[in-house]
């Protein structure tokens, strides 16, 4: 049943928002409408393996509609890996053109590209016309790499295309993710664009979506990432869904717990396993009561068995979100 209200897609953050973790998301909260996977880099040749393409196998995503997203500055592997993800069954495929991180942009890829319109205009002609028979591309970026100008170099080049969407996150690569987001020249963009826009950055709590929101009244899709991480709660907080608090900490021990299990099932040794959920414990102490005494805690665990007696006595203490938004207390 399709969710009312504003619609919200999970981001992808590499690492963290794989299928498992997308699929233990859809278990045990609500209020996804779908999600963008993490990137997957195109490689040299025509042979695909299949691990490449298994956390967006239809069998691993079956709770949560999923779109794939590529980074390439190269047309051609675009192409070659947009045929193998229609092989196993999708339908839209998305490029990466904001990651803004030093050594994917100093390789022209992701903003790497965006000073360049003429370089993204051919890269969109020939992926647009060569993508399998029902595909279609969305497209991820930023306001640029250097200055938030240098989207509007791009937005004419953009709606040249038949595209299924712009993402747009609302600072330059430069930023990274420091400093505050540009909403006045995302309006100006957005308002350029010929294609459906979805506003991507800096929502922590269900009060960010509403003040951003009133600034962009035309805007009713979201991007959510880091604050879904921290607060599993938020979509269904966003929706106006409340949660008792002895209900809250019951409900994220089975999230933590499905996480665990499906870690473990595919992670080689406790170590990896530790470290993915050192990982995810850096973003979910973020709004949690001791969050940060938790945290300290954890990473200085180095053996699975102290890690599970560890987070035994968190949850038996239950835990406390110090949301502030307020009024998250009531019935389920």
């Amino acid at each position: 049943m399709k969710q009312a209200g504003p619609i919200i897609f999970l981001a992808p953050l590499r690492g963290i928002t794989d299928c498992v973790f997308r699929n233990a998301h859809a278990r045990h909260f609500a209020g996804l409408d779908g999600a963008v996977a993490p990137f997957l880099s195109t490689v040299e040749g025509r042979r695909i393996k299949p691990t490449h393409l298994r956390d967006l196998l239809p069998e691993n995503n079956r709770l949560l509609p999923v779109t794939p997203q590529i980074l390439s500055k190269s047309a051609g592997r675009f192409l070659i890996l947009a045929d193998g993800l229609a092989q196993i069954g999708c339908r839209e495929v998305n490029w990466n053109l904001g990651c803004p991180f030093a050594r994917i942009v100093k390789k022209g890829r992701g903003a790497g590209l965006l000073p360049f319109p003429d370089k993204v205009d051919a890269f969109l002609e020939e992926v647009v016309s060569g993508l399998p028979a029902g595909m279609r591309i969305s497209v991820k970026t930023r306001l640029g790499r250097f200055t938030c100008r240098e989207i509007d170099e791009l937005v004419p080049v953009f709606n040249r295309y038949p595209l299924a969407g712009v993402i747009i996150h609302p600072r330059t690569a430069a930023q990274m993710y420091g400093g505050q987001v540009d909403l006045e020249a995302f309006e100006r963009t957005a308002a350029q664009l010929r294609h459906t826009v979805v506003y991507n950055g800096d929502i922590f709590t269900a009060g960010d979506l509403i003040r951003i929101s009133r600034r962009l009244p035309g805007i009713d899709r979201w991007m959510i990432g880091r604050g879904i991480i921290a607060d599993p709660f938020l979509p269904a907080r966003i929706r106006g869904r409340s949660f008792r608090k002895e209900r809250q900490t019951e409900r994220f021990r089975a999230f933590h717990d499905d996480l665990l299990k499906g870690y473990e099932s595919i992670l080689s040794g406790p170590g990896h396993l530790l470290n993915k959920m050192k990982g995810l414990w850096s973003y979910f102490s973020m709004w949690l009561a001791d969050g940060r005494k938790i945290l300290k805690r954890i990473h200085r665990l180095r053996r699975k068995e102290d890690y599970l007696e560890f987070v035994d006595s968190v949850f038996e203490r239950r835990l406390q979100w110090m949301m502030p938004d307020g009024g998250l207390e009531g019935s389920e």
